[in-house]
């Protein structure tokens, strides 16, 4: 468990000090110059004031040389290839260069920082809309998207009902905001994924009691997930006699989160070598979500 960013003063290793990160704190991220914040993308102060508490840090004793760059200007720059879906190394001169960007990004993913602060932030909107940290129902849905070239066989398939070669994505979800990942390939269907979630997803949240779902995961998985995970799944089927767009109850909430998710244009198509970096590029979009929404309700 990594820990919390330090609230009590401490001493700076530089003397110009433009930012409370831990990289300005403990590293010599105040020796590099002030970047002017100049995208849509970027925190806002009264986002970074709201965030800074939450983000995990890295300080687990493993030496090394101090951090040289700004926290919150490295997330600035996570956010801007998320949110504008370039490529690694077409990242603009104002952001540090793309390879300590890009191994910023991979040390969060592979250390699960991502996953621990974007649950951090969920448990935060929550609350500010009224409600408990952790949920007590929860609805399951999948996407598929098509596969850049840069995804290699072993991680695509082809969905014949969307007619779609690519990936999938799994996702458990309650108020619109993410509980679980899963990335298959195209042709792994709804079901064969949700034996695989549910019980990650009932040991992470055992307070979750009831699943909604669609007609994808109808057959043994109810009664399976009855009598094995205790969990109660309710299929939500379209009518037959329903013509052209229907809301259909519970279902349209993770479906206004895949809709979420394609607004970040690196998620529009999966350009992920591997599954878990998919995974981690839906963290960050959603995070950048929430974060708009802990800061100013009402928008995001």
């Amino acid at each position: 468990m990594s820990l919390l960013y330090a609230l009590t003063p401490v001493d700076f290793n530089s003397e110009v000090v433009s930012c409370d990160c831990l990289a300005h704190r403990f590293g010599k991220a105040a020796d590099q110059p002030d970047r002017t914040r100049a995208y849509g993308t970027d925190l806002t102060d009264e986002e970074w004031q709201t965030i800074r508490p939450l983000l995990p840090a890295w300080m687990e004793g493993r030496g090394g040389r101090p951090e040289g760059y700004c926290h919150r200007v490295m997330l600035d720059a996570i956010f801007y290839v998320v949110d504008g879906g370039i490529k690694w190394r077409a990242m603009p001169v104002d952001f540090p260069p793309w390879d300590r960007v890009y191994a910023f990004y991979r040390r969060w993913r592979e250390s699960g920082l991502v996953a621990e602060f974007h649950d951090r932030l969920r448990g935060k909107v929550r609350e500010a809309a009224g409600r408990d940290p952790e949920p007590t129902a929860a609805v399951i849905d999948s996407q598929s998207v098509k596969a850049d070239a840069v995804v290699g066989a072993g991680s695509r398939g082809y969905d014949g009902g969307k007619k779609i070669n690519g990936r999938r994505r799994h996702l458990s979800d309650t108020t619109g905001l993410l509980l679980m990942i899963n990335m298959t390939a195209g042709d792994v269907t709804d079901r064969q994924a949700a034996t695989v979630m549910l019980p990650g997803l009932r040991e992470r949240f055992p307070t979750i009691t009831k699943l909604w779902a669609d007609g994808g995961y109808t057959g043994v998985l109810i009664t399976w997930a009855l009598t094995v995970l205790h969990l109660v799944v309710t299929v939500i089927k379209r009518s037959d006699d329903a013509k052209g767009f229907v809301v259909l109850p519970r279902r349209w909430v993770v479906e206004r989160s895949f809709a979420w998710l394609l607004r970040s244009r690196r998620l529009a198509r999966d350009y992920e070598r591997r599954p878990d970096s998919s995974e981690a590029m839906i963290l960050w979009s959603m995070t950048r979500l929430m974060t708009r929404r802990l800061a100013a309700p009402g928008r995001g």
